[in-house]
């Protein structure tokens, strides 16, 4: 077993599913701490796509460095593996200035191999991985599930048939090494962990189902009338294709589905409710397995600084 990394700095995390509020409360823990932002959110990677990220604006940026966000392009692939050298890299910077790294977003997947350790060789194939995207607008995701689920049951039952990215990914893992993402993820916890972070103190946020289920659509609502269709439309008009992951995703998936002429405006806003909806409760089983969590609800956001 490889010896640990030592990581020391000063790590606060802050997750929770969408829509509870993370950036409001991370704007007033800047107040507090002498922090930098480093954002943990597999959408607000991307260049061009801000009122459906729900993507800090740039007066919020301007108040602290905000890290890994707006960093590629819609037509590029982005994962956990490539998000845990992009954060350690930041974190490593954030410490040497003696500062404090505010770790917050809603993609559980990436904390969890960030923290646990992620298998540093899974395989990828740029020519496999064109194939299964072409195939995904061809055959949909339904298809690329059924085979997965087939190839790899475990990765089938986690990974949600809405979900592009990893559908490809999982698939493009099993076709380029003819082993599966289970098996390999399986092999890196008996290597055992390669980073130690030893000042992290994690908190999510959460609230009754049905405050939180309110919220999501008051934000849906406020999306659209925020210019979401017009964001979607400027992408397309850029060359950004439907059957990207990126324009797959909660939000860019409906909007593209109105403007291609198979939703009206009621059915779009029906749809991405409920949608957003499941992806909350997906969100929150994720963390619910985290135990290093400490739970506050969020309208008690004030005990967050004190026990900080």
């Amino acid at each position: 077993m490889n010896r640990a990394q030592v990581i020391d700095c000063p790590i606060i995390v802050l997750v929770g599913p969408t829509a509870i509020g993370k950036t409001a409360l991370s704007l007033e823990l800047i107040k507090q701490f002498d922090c930098e932002i480093v954002s943990m959110d597999s959408m607000q990677v991307y260049r061009y796509m801000d009122i459906g990220t729900a993507k800090p604006g740039p007066e919020e940026r301007a108040l602290v460095p905000h890290h890994l966000i707006n960093i590629i392009n819609p037509d590029q692939q982005y994962d956990a593996a490539r998000f845990v050298r992009d954060a350690l890299a930041a974190i490593q910077s954030i410490g040497n200035q003696n500062r404090i790294v505010l770790l917050t977003g809603g993609t559980g997947l990436y904390l969890k191999s960030l923290v646990e350790g992620l298998f540093a060789t899974l395989p990828t194939d740029d020519t496999i991985r064109k194939n299964l995207q072409g195939r995904l607008t061809v055959e949909g995701r339904e298809a690329l599930h059924a085979e997965l689920s087939r190839v790899d049951p475990v990765s089938g039952a986690r990974i949600h048939v809405n979900d592009s990215q990893r559908l490809v990914r999982g698939l493009e893992i099993f076709l380029a090494s003819g082993r599966t993402w289970t098996e390999l993820l399986e092999e890196q916890k008996k290597q055992g962990q390669g980073i130690r972070f030893t000042n992290i103190y994690q908190v999510a946020l959460n609230c009754a189902r049905e405050q939180l289920y309110s919220r999501i659509e008051e934000r849906s609502h406020i999306m659209v009338q925020s210019g979401l269709l017009a964001e979607v439309e400027q992408l397309r008009n850029q060359g950004f294709v439907e059957s990207l992951p990126s324009m797959q995703s909660i939000g860019y998936r409906h909007a593209n589905r109105f403007i291609s002429g198979l939703y009206n405006k009621e059915e779009m806003m029906t749809e991405l409710v409920r949608d957003t909806r499941r992806y909350a409760k997906r969100q929150m089983t994720w963390f619910r397995r985290n135990e290093q969590l400490h739970w506050v609800d969020r309208d008690e956001t004030g005990q967050v600084a004190e026990v900080i």
